[in-house]
């Protein structure tokens, strides 16, 4: 029995989540008692029921349509002692401090040795559940915070909802594994979805007419559905909606839920003022380069200059390939890191008179004054190949992500003005170049000549 005992230990020293223990101990049981069948269920005082260890913690639904988890509920209830046989089952209770906390299944039970043996094993199997749930909730702790931090932080390089909201929602689906999760804005008092890009349970919709200021929450009935209102200076600004699509949503997440609803709350409210701020504002907060109403203005004010001086003027069209694809593949937040890593390597490339702006999206434009074709090709080219060579680690953003380190690419559009060109003639001739660039291979310079 103490080599059982010394094997059965060390095993249990190789795992570190719930998966690993039921696994370990299913096939010590059955090499050593000949039980295929074993389970373990916790005990939950809060909702007096027992819950399958495994299902707990991978967050599936904690019911069962044969109503045995509640059979299994009233057998844990009536052991005095430390176990019970029943229809060749063999149930064992895990203890902590004398307190029975959980259950140990044997299905098919024959082997009276396993009895003597659990005598003291059961406490070793009973240390571990407790570690192994003792970490699992100050991992979910862990995350909790990490989560709260990273809403916290979005506000310092993003102030519109359209680059927030699915930040946030990735956030909450990578937090709440096996739920939907829904973000909601109100805007002229209508509810309008932001994340994902449809929701198709009308119940979601109603119960959204309902909801007030004063509520932190609205669980519905089966509890599989929680709304929390996004409220600021008693004025909803959205709401977020969780669907499990397994276990009921439990009190911790509800915990959760409404604190991740307060941060989002205010990241959201903030967003909205410095929105305001910034309409009048000079720089695009994420990249640092012109904002696309600024950069209009620098486009007047350089193409006149070079009609008044007789000077030279160029413009580079400047779109990311295939940034949708990042985004789909990587999330947003890796998309943000790679428009502020390009928009940083071009910037080391250029002048300090040279003017650089966001056009929008993953789009950029700059103007080189001072600057015939031949040396705007070359400030190009150079732009072309500082971004390839550039590598971009995503895992500043993302530590789950496999391959971390990617290489992103640019097209590019070139057009010298002509004193018979309109200040918006300027970038739009760079865009056509920049779009034939796109249409016959993408990361090519393209300059477009007036015939």
């Amino acid at each position: 029995m103490l080599d059982l005992l010394e094997n059965l230990s060390k095993s249990l020293d190789e795992v570190y989540n719930a998966t690993g223990v039921i696994d370990t101990l299913r096939d010590f049981f059955s090499k050593n008692f000949n039980i295929c069948k074993f389970s373990i269920y916790i005990f939950d005082a809060e909702k007096n029921r027992l819950n399958d260890l495994l299902k707990e913690f991978n967050n599936t639904d904690l019911s069962d349509s044969n109503n045995s988890v509640n059979e299994k509920l009233e057998i844990f209830q009536k052991i005095k002692n430390k176990y019970l046989i029943n229809n060749q089952n063999l149930y064992y209770v895990i203890q902590k401090q004398g307190k029975n906390i959980g259950l140990l299944e044997f299905e098919n039970f024959k082997d009276n040795s396993i009895l003597d043996f659990l005598n003291i094993a059961s406490f070793i199997i009973s240390l571990k559940i407790q570690n192994i749930i003792l970490a699992e909730t100050m991992q979910k702790n862990i995350d909790f915070h990490e989560l709260i931090r990273n809403i916290a932080k979005i506000i310092e390089t993003q102030y519109d909802l359209n680059y927030i909201i699915p930040l946030i929602g990735e956030m909450i689906d990578k937090f709440l594994t096996n739920h939907l999760t829904y973000i909601f804005i109100k805007s002229n008092n209508k509810f309008e979805l932001l994340w994902p890009s449809r929701c198709n349970d009308e119940n979601i919709i109603k119960n959204l007419e309902i909801i007030t200021e004063k509520d932190k929450s609205l669980i519905t009935a089966n509890r599989k559905t929680g709304l929390f209102p996004l409220v600021n200076e008693n004025r909803i600004l959205g709401c977020i909606v969780t669907k499990s699509m397994g276990a009921d949503i439990t009190e911790n997440d509800i915990n959760y839920l409404e604190q991740i609803a307060k941060q989002s709350s205010a990241t959201i409210n903030r967003a909205n003022v410095y929105a305001e701020i910034l309409k009048h504002a000079t720089l695009d907060a994420l990249t640092g380069f012109y904002n696309r109403r600024q950069l209009e203005e620098r486009i007047k004010q350089e193409t006149a200059k070079a009609k008044r001086q007789k000077t030279p003027l160029c413009a580079i069209m400047i779109d990311i390939d295939f940034f949708k694809r990042i985004n789909d593949q990587y999330g947003h937040a890796a998309g943000d890191l790679v428009l502020k890593t390009v928009s940083k390597t071009m910037r080391s490339q250029l002048r300090e008179y040279d003017i650089a702006g966001r056009y929008g999206g993953e789009e950029f434009a700059i103007l080189l004054p001072f600057t015939k074709t031949d040396e705007a090709v070359m400030v190009a080219e150079r732009l072309r190949q500082a971004v390839e060579n550039k590598i971009i680690d995503l895992s500043k953003v993302n530590q789950e992500i496999a391959n971390k380190n990617i290489n992103a690419t640019i097209s590019l559009g070139v057009y010298q003005f002509k004193t018979t060109d309109t200040p918006q003639n300027l970038l739009k001739k760079a865009d056509e170049a920049l779009y034939q660039a796109k249409e016959t291979g993408r990361n090519k310079v393209v300059i477009k000549i007036d015939e």
